[in-house]
């Protein structure tokens, strides 16, 4: 069960059909957008109400640009996100009575949790960020910012209450239905920790090692890579590629912008100042560029176009930036908002990106400089490619699997 964008979903297709080839009948709970990406992997599809694309269009939507990051804008998506939750209620529920086991996204995770109480079902936590509070960084939805071991800890805590918050009518309505006593706010997490629910983290160890500090049953599996066994590269894609020095890839997945046009100029004119052919992806976002040196695409597998690529310039999102370590380029992150500052900083302190360019801050004249040093310095190539052999190697399914055996019996 997840929710969110693309990004919430993708890696859930490869890791439910690791399950599937083990023997296990796995069904993705998610947005109806979504049901051929869902089916393209194997897996049973049971889809949810809400639009992520067209929620993020709304006027409701729009307003998030006012600001980047920080508390204010968390505020303002747990507000937008409170009143869409209730909405997938009935269909969770639904899904669950026809299950033996709910394995939970982070997004979705309280009121999932919840339901498998109701239907006496066991259930895994699967989390594509570390949300759990830690004196060894502050959480990632608050950016890269450091308040200090214990106020990194209290900012966790507080993050996870304000998340809580988005529940606060969802999950008491739906433990009423399913015959469970109240709660009060906090009391569920806390027994959560207390009894040591387990969750695996769909992250690399090499990009973010386990905090010390972490209760046992806190674990790092790996990375979920999306379901690609059929990608293939469109044609116009390929030709692309052959007629000309490796390009640039730029996207921002399912970030949305408020001037489409202006930064699809910002980035065309960084490109071209750099001396570099571009891929642009048109994303939730609408960039695209149109002449011989540019190419503008829709949706093409990560894992067929990155090791192309001589260089990555996208907006950090969990997903894109483990696709471009897997494909051993180098990284240009333009951060939009939440956890994206947090993966960019990761990016620059591995040494497979020059910088990060927050978007809001962005010119041609620094993205053009970014790309030179990117590219023009083998040492980010160097060390891009070594991290991601080793990425690479890593079996992010085997300890979901392990531990979903283990509920099993």
């Amino acid at each position: 069960m997840t929710a969110g964008s693309r990004g919430d979903v993708a890696p859930f297709t490869g890791l439910g059909h690791g399950l599937l080839d083990a023997g296990h009948e796995v069904t993705l709970v998610t947005h109806a957008r979504f049901e051929q990406l869902v089916a393209g992997a194997g897996l049973d599809f049971h889809p949810l109400p809400v639009d992520p694309q067209a929620e993020l269009h709304s006027p409701r939507g729009r307003a998030l640009h006012r600001s980047a990051t920080g508390a204010g804008k968390l505020l303002r998506v747990v507000s937008m996100a409170r009143a869409l939750v209730g909405r997938m209620t009935e269909d969770l529920v639904t899904a669950a009575r026809a299950s033996d086991l709910l394995l939970l996204a982070g997004p979705i995770a309280p009121l999932g949790v919840a339901v498998a109480e109701g239907l006496r079902l066991p259930s895994l936590g699967l989390h594509l960020q570390p949300i759990a509070p830690t004196r060894e960084f502050a959480p990632p939805l608050l950016g890269d910012r450091s308040f200090g071991g214990a106020g990194n800890r209290l900012a966790g805590h507080a993050v996870n209450l304000a998340v809580e918050h988005i529940f606060g009518r969802a999950v008491p309505a739906v433990r009423a239905r399913l015959g469970l006593p109240a709660a009060r706010p906090g009391a569920l997490r806390r027994d959560l920790e207390r009894r040591r629910w387990p969750v695996q983290h769909g992250f690399s160890p090499l990009i973010v090692p386990r905090p010390r500090d972490w209760r046992p049953g806190l674990d790092i599996a790996g990375y979920w890579w999306p379901y690609d066994a059929d990608a293939r590269l469109p044609e116009e894609v390929r030709a692309f590629l052959d007629a000309g020095p490796p390009p640039v890839f730029v996207g921002l997945g399912s970030a949305t912008v408020p001037d489409p046009e202006g930064l699809s100029a910002l980035v065309v004119a960084a490109l071209r100042r750099a001396g570099l052919r571009g891929v642009i992806q048109r994303g939730w976002g609408g960039l695209a560029a149109d002449a011989d040196d540019m190419l503008t695409i829709g949706e093409v597998a990560h894992s067929a176009l990155f090791p192309h690529m001589a260089a990555v310039v996208h907006h950090a999102g969990a997903g894109t930036t483990a696709a471009g370590l897997r494909a051993g380029v180098p990284a240009v992150p333009l951060p939009v908002q939440f956890d994206e500052t947090f993966w960019a900083s990761r990016l620059v302190t591995l040494g497979v990106a020059p910088c990060a360019l927050p978007l809001r801050r962005v010119t041609a004249d620094s993205l053009a400089a970014a790309l030179t040093r990117a590219v023009g310095d083998p040492a980010h190539r160097s060390r891009a490619q070594a991290l991601g052999v080793r990425v690479g190697a890593e079996d992010g399914v085997a300890p979901v699997l392990e531990a979903v055996n283990r509920l099993a019996r």
